[in-house]
């Protein structure tokens, strides 16, 4: 689907649908009522072969224009160009067109092309609002630099169709290369029971597992998820959730799933040891105060998962650390038999368990390390799956 904003650069949207009408791709074009000054309905219905969409209803008949059905419709949605009006209004969840309803029901990836002169693409309130966007989880296609429509010379020129293109084509090369593969996480802590209303526990939301069970199934793939205690839901319909509770729960689930799984992402924070004897009864405060605890260790899941490890398998670890974080997380990967392990330090602000963001850094069994700023965790589940991709391509999964 695209999406025309009413601004000069619409002329490049006639180029630009040729182009994937003519590689195989159904088009649907929306426009905002200004777009119809810029470019024609006709040009773009002719080169979509598909009616143009403007109103949320014809009035000639009442047929009405489901916003809804469009956004779960569309495989990406693409609006080009994006002006800063409509860009603000996006961000702000302004819906009083029908691109823009149709942005906020898109199931799909969104990328916009900002389009419009050097000085108001510099603006901070412009420059918030694409910031904005991006933390929603959608793509920018930056503006390139050149003559504008004002005699100006600057930053804020439509990137040209072409590369609008290869973006797009790049991103789905990479985006559907999971469709059809099964990738089993696991997210969120454990709770190992003292007695029936007592745990040990912690700070785990399962935030970080749960975006990369959605980015997993949004790029195609069917997803088993084994989900510690958590409030989370999932939204995609290709995720199967297991819910379990114990680190014993988790192993049995994941040891069970692991035979036909081509993925396996080990995210869950595993408690590594539980009560060796749990009450049937709630504990009763001693009169002294004190009370003695026995623990015993819990079953090794990545231990377990990487003795039976497929060589067409991927398995992917990960290791929150405090101190010696290189160091540390290197020792795991090989001793765990990851191809890879996210490592994340709790000396990072922003990183960590129960917040939106997370800062990463990936080691490869082969020795390869790559550092990422802090993101939030959806932009990380990317950047990881994106890894996930290139490892899978390498083994010819």
């Amino acid at each position: 689907m695209l999406g025309i904003t009413g601004g000069i650069a619409a002329y490049k949207c006639a180029p630009l649908v040729r182009e994937f009408v003519k590689r195989g791709a159904e088009v649907k074009v929306v426009m905002t009522p200004l777009a119809k000054q810029f470019i024609t309905p006709l040009t773009m219905a002719t080169l979509s072969k598909n009616p143009i969409l403007v109103d949320f209803f014809n009035p000639e008949n009442g047929e009405w224009n489901s916003h809804v059905n469009l956004g779960m419709w569309a495989d990406v949605y693409l609006i080009a160009p994006a002006t800063a009006n409509t860009i603000g209004k996006m961000a702000n969840g302004v819906a009083d067109n029908l691109l823009l309803t149709s942005y906020l029901s898109a199931k799909c990836p969104v990328f916009f092309a900002p389009a419009m002169d050097l000085d108001m693409y510099k603006h901070p309130a412009v420059q918030k609002n694409i910031a904005t966007l991006i933390s929603y989880g959608n793509h920018v296609i930056e503006p390139g630099t050149g003559f504008l429509a004002s005699g100006l010379e600057g930053k804020g020129r439509m990137a040209e169709p072409a590369d609008i293109f290869v973006i797009l084509d790049s991103f789905f090369d990479t985006n559907r290369y999971l469709a059809g593969k099964r990738v089993m996480i696991t997210a969120g802590p454990t709770y190992e029971k003292i007695d029936p209303v007592r745990f040990i526990g912690n700070y785990s939301s399962g935030k970080m597992g749960f975006a990369l069970a959605e980015e997993c199934a949004d790029r195609g793939a069917e997803v088993t998820l084994i989900a510690g205690p958590t409030s989370l839901k999932t939204v995609n319909e290709k995720i199967t959730r297991i819910n379990v509770e114990s680190a014993q729960q988790m192993y049995d689930a994941a040891v069970e799933n692991s035979s036909v799984a081509d993925v396996q992402i080990l995210c869950a924070a595993v408690a590594d040891y539980r009560p060796s004897v749990v009450a049937d009864k709630k504990i009763k405060r001693e009169k002294t105060g004190e009370m003695t605890l026995t623990l015993v260790p819990n079953p090794d899941i990545a231990a377990a998962l990487g003795k039976i490890k497929r060589e067409n398998q991927v398995n992917v670890g990960f290791a929150l650390e405090t101190n010696d974080e290189a160091t540390n997380a290197k020792d795991k990967c090989s001793r765990k038999n990851f191809d890879f392990i996210v490592m994340n330090s709790l000396k990072d602000k922003g990183a960590g368990f129960q917040v939106d963001t997370n800062k990463i850094t990936i080691f490869t069994v082969g020795g390869d390390i790559k550092e990422y700023p802090l993101k939030t965790k959806k932009e990380v589940a990317a950047d990881i799956v994106d890894a996930v991709v290139e490892i899978a391509k390498k083994k010819g999964l």
